[in-house]
């Protein structure tokens, strides 16, 4: 019966130290917040330009065939790269 007990204490605690942890991280998500708006309201005020918008641009992928080049393992590059040396 007592390491039941003890067990249960263990699970009370563990429970309660969740429970802080997650009111701690509600406050941080609200100071997080505050902070933005902050940060936001003085770039306003020094016309400093919009913030980043988390909206990703996809770059283009460059066609390397349509270059003329291949896709070639760094190890045989080198030794490509050191005959066009020595050839010429």
């Amino acid at each position: 019966m007592e390491c039941h007990n003890n067990l249960q204490a263990r699970i009370q605690e563990a429970e309660d130290m969740i429970q802080e942890q997650h009111l701690i991280i509600e406050d941080l998500v609200e100071e997080k917040a505050i902070l933005l708006q902050t940060i936001q309201g003085l770039q306003e005020d020094n016309g400093a330009p919009a913030p980043f918008d988390d909206e990703w641009e996809e770059e283009p992928e460059e066609d390397t065939e349509q270059e003329g080049l291949e896709h070639i393992p760094i190890g045989e590059e080198r030794l490509l790269m050191n005959r066009i040396i020595f050839t010429f």
